[in-house]
């Protein structure tokens, strides 16, 4: 370990493994510094990994105890990933995170439909609006993504780096962009990913 990481680095992954062991038991590593916000509200299932700066928050936006925010088994989440739910965000089992990368099921404000905000109002003063979002099994999402409210990412897809997910990806697939858009399918007959 002193070898891979130094002297310094070496304390500093050991103080994380105690942390991670008296607070989350269940947890493989949280690495340090680590932010929750209403833990009560959160589900980290068995396994989860994380890197530096990594901040998961939930706020109902209903008078609830419910879970609003669950993270499936074996989840990485590398250095400064923002996690942030109002109503649901549900990521399935082994699915990697790399930096960077937000997802959030809320926006300051209505933007669309009936009464939507004004941008004479102050952005802080309008109310937050949601929309769940669902990232299936297996998913792999590269770094500096962003993951809009109102989006399912299906089971096995790959969403490539710094893409802006704004619409739905289906199961085995490549999206990249900004807004992402699939650009490979897996085809299991030829056991190889095609151009769409």
């Amino acid at each position: 370990m002193i070898k891979r990481y130094g002297i310094l680095g070496s304390i500093r992954l050991l103080i994380s493994l105690i942390y991670t062991k008296i607070f989350f038991r269940n947890a493989r590593l949280i690495r340090l510094p680590f932010d929750i916000r209403n833990k009560k509200n959160i589900k980290i299932g068995k396994g989860l990994t994380t890197g530096f700066g990594c901040r998961l928050e939930a706020y109902p936006q209903k008078e609830i105890s419910e879970l609003i925010l669950i993270l499936g088994e074996n989840v990485e989440i590398n250095d400064y990933v923002h996690i942030a739910a109002g109503e649901k965000i549900f990521i399935g089992d082994n699915v990697l995170i790399a930096s960077k990368v937000f997802i959030s099921d809320l926006n300051h404000g209505n933007y669309k439909g009936k009464n939507p905000d004004s941008p004479l109002s102050t952005p802080n003063s309008r109310k937050l609006s949601t929309n769940p979002i669902i990232i299936k099994d297996n998913v792999w999402i590269g770094e500096g993504v962003c993951i809009m409210p109102g989006v399912t990412i299906g089971c096995g897809s790959v969403i490539g780096a710094l893409s802006v997910v704004t619409k739905d990806i289906p199961d085995y697939s490549i999206a990249v962009g900004s807004p992402a858009k699939v650009v490979k399918e897996y085809d299991f007959e030829s056991n190889s990913w095609k151009r769409v």
